[in-house]
């Protein structure tokens, strides 16, 4: 008996107790208004990152500089800046940028009326180096630097830098090579410390309850904008910060990141969603697929059943001192055994089996064909091995992942079956 057809068969005798009726979300019989007005903020006793954690941060990325040769690294606003500093600041075209030397205190660049208003917030860290409207930026990051009593070597360039603040800075640095930081910001980064998890994890429940919130809201008509009101709502009642809420019907499930086209749900759709919030800065994200308003067809099972097999599969390889490919190759595998791609070709897995995420919704760390990356203890990433068929539909199980010491935990535990999207 060919693959196909055995996964067929036994998908078929796993029993259909589906969602029917007008409502996707058989968890609860209350309106989405009366739900929602009984969420209450989930967030008062989180810990937040501390000041002695963010020290040890900055502590640990001036060892790595030492390492690799760099006297100083350069953070535009954004988060390895918020990452180091607890410092956030919008971006303009006059930079305000933070250098953390290899030896020394951080120090901040700013333009001179913006003084006052960044001294405010300024948690790690005294020096500040403000510049007048008609004078160089740059020469105030260079004087920062030397006066952490570097006179030559490599200034790291964090990855999000501004070209024109990197360029800025290259023409008035003499002596001194840009390169990039990544050799620091990114081992920092990339393993997350049991405060940063505790706060990932917490996103995730918020973004449970507020999935379930919207599933509340489909019923047949509605566009996929009834469901993305209704987390997007749920998600500010609990506390989280609310950034994304998708969802997709029918053949615009096959889409990963969906289409502009108009959607209008009807009974038997597949309704594929992508949510997440966060928690004092730190992302969930989260995606689920069910069938609306009828029992899923074979077809629709089948392939519900072999996305599940293949996310089971990545989390299984996903095991300490084993590549980060590895993943990917154990999900992707199970998928083109079963007929689809090979590859990234479709139908089948077009994309990564995971991204890497944090402050960063997607991050390094990706579970990728290539990435050599060894899993280490606090890296974190998703497991999402999608399978599209355009013109018909697609299927999408994401739960993210911290690696232990004993191989990774679920933040969010996979659907069990494709009537019951939590467990």
């Amino acid at each position: 008996m060919k693959r196909r057809n055995f996964m067929q068969i036994t998908a078929l005798g796993a029993g259909t107790s589906l969602f029917t009726g007008t409502s996707a979300w058989a968890g609860s019989t209350l309106s989405t208004e009366s739900q929602l007005e009984k969420l209450t903020s989930r967030v008062e006793d989180i810990q937040p990152i501390s000041l002695e954690e963010r020290k040890s941060r900055i502590a640990k990325a001036q060892n790595l500089m030492g390492q690799n040769g760099m006297v100083a690294i350069v953070l535009d606003s954004g988060t390895s800046m918020n990452y180091f500093t607890g410092m956030t600041w919008g971006q303009s075209e006059r930079p305000m940028v933070v250098v953390i030397p290899a030896r020394g205190e951080v120090s901040y660049i700013c333009p001179k009326f913006e003084q006052d208003r960044l001294e405010e917030r300024i948690t790690i860290g005294s020096a500040v180096y403000p510049w007048e409207e008609d004078e160089s930026p740059y020469e105030q990051i260079k004087k920062a630097i030397l006066d952490s009593g570097a006179r030559s070597g490599k200034i790291g360039i964090e990855e999000r830098v501004r070209f024109f603040i990197a360029d800025g800075l290259r023409q008035v640095a003499g002596g001194f090579d840009l390169v990039s930081a990544d050799p620091v910001t990114i081992p920092c980064r990339i393993i997350k410390s049991p405060t940063e998890i505790a706060l990932m994890q917490r996103a995730t429940e918020l973004t449970i309850e507020a999935m379930k919130l919207g599933f509340s809201a489909l019923k047949e008509g509605v566009s996929p904008s009834a469901f993305s009101a209704a987390v997007a709502q749920a998600h500010q009642k609990m506390g989280g910060r609310h950034a994304f809420a998708l969802a997709n019907f029918a053949e615009a499930s096959a889409f990963p990141h969906g289409t502009t086209k108009p959607q209008v749900l009807k009974a038997g759709d597949v309704v594929l969603v992508d949510c997440g919030c966060t928690v004092e800065g730190y992302n969930s994200d989260i995606s689920r697929t069910l069938v609306f308003g009828a029992e899923p067809t074979s077809r629709q099972l089948e392939i519900w059943n072999l996305e599940k097999e293949a996310q089971m599969a990545g989390y299984k390889a996903a095991q300490i001192g084993a590549p980060l490919e590895a993943v990917d190759a154990a999900a992707r595998k199970v998928i083109s055994d079963a007929g689809f791609g090979p590859d990234y070709k479709l139908p089948g897995l077009p994309h990564r089996t995971g991204h890497g995420i944090g402050m960063d919704g997607h991050e390094w760390g990706n579970a990728v064909r290539g990435n050599k990356t060894i899993l280490e203890p606090g890296m974190c990433f998703s497991i999402e091995p999608n399978i599209s068929i355009v013109g018909e539909f697609g299927v999408r199980h994401e739960d993210c992942v911290y690696m232990t010491e004993n191989g990774p935990v679920w933040f969010s535990q996979p659907s069990p079956s494709i009537d019951q999207p939590f467990a």
